[in-house]
């Protein structure tokens, strides 16, 4: 069954540097800055940089794109360290494949992931999810990310707001009154939208919690599970975030990802450990 794959993704330039192995189920990802996110001094690898690596790992292995992926965060690569994504494929079907990646660092593992991945042909291509009306990237304000100037991830992703509380506008104290955040984003270095921007993006969703209630606040992953419908050609991805509710020290949310034509690629949940920056 195995020997029946034929890997047929493009290796793309891609926001992360992995590298294969002479194991062609071993991938590993050297934790840079510029992947990373967190206090100065403290920085850890950006979950949704766990989940996009773990996806191209397993879209080069398979030869087949993702459908579905989810995230379990167990623990933080730090900046230095060598993470390595070990991919399983228990069954490889005709049309669908399904896998898991396990990153570790050494014996610590640091996220699992599990996925489906492949195509089938059909007559049907349909979406019931409309992207908000919203103005232009070119009309939105920039983000100035509430702990200034940024070499590590942040500053990699030009991002423009629509609607909502983002960076330093969030801490005025009120709960919001939907929840809701509306952000365009591209890749900056001209790097393309596919699979692994799309799962970094789906990682805005902690970045929300502070507009929801009004204080300098995000969370820290506790998953990230992403469904991809049809990636098309775009510079600006629109990020339509809400944030469905908090208690108990976490939040749960959800984002919709569009091109800008209005095509729906993906959408994303998460929850997360409810974290306060003030």
């Amino acid at each position: 069954m195995m020997a029946e794959m034929t890997p047929q993704i493009s290796a793309a330039p891609d926001l992360f540097d992995l590298q294969a192995t002479h194991n062609p189920h071993r991938w590993y990802l050297p934790v840079e800055e510029k992947l990373s996110v967190g206090p100065p001094g403290k920085l850890f690898l950006f979950g949704g940089v766990g989940l996009a690596s773990s996806l191209r790992a397993m879209e080069q292995t398979t030869g087949r794109p993702a459908i579905w992926a989810t995230a379990q965060y167990i623990s933080f690569a730090r900046v230095g360290d060598i993470v390595d994504l070990d991919v399983m494929v228990p069954v490889h079907g005709k049309y669908n494949t399904q896998a898991r990646v396990v990153g570790h660092v050494g014996d610590r593992e640091i996220f699992t992931v599990n996925a489906a991945l492949g195509e089938r042909t059909s007559e049907y291509s349909a979406q019931w999810v409309e992207m908000p009306s919203v103005a232009p990237p070119s009309e939105c304000a920039p983000v100035d990310h509430w702990r200034g100037d940024r070499a590590d991830l942040h500053g990699r992703i030009d991002v423009r707001v629509v609607k909502g509380r983002y960076g330093k506008e969030r801490k005025n104290g009120e709960l919001s009154e939907d929840g809701h955040v509306v952000l365009w984003a591209r890749m900056r270095e001209g790097l393309p939208v596919n699979s692994s921007a799309l799962a970094v993006m789906a990682d805005f969703v902690p970045s929300a919690v502070g507009n929801a209630i009004g204080r300098n606040a995000g969370g820290n992953s506790l998953d990230n599970t992403i469904r991809i419908r049809r990636i098309v050609e775009t510079e600006w991805v629109l990020c339509d975030i809400r944030i469905h509710g908090v208690h108990n020290g976490f939040a749960h949310g959800r984002v919709h990802l569009f091109a800008e034509s209005g095509e729906l690629m993906a959408s994303a949940s998460q929850s997360v450990i409810l974290r306060i920056h003030d």
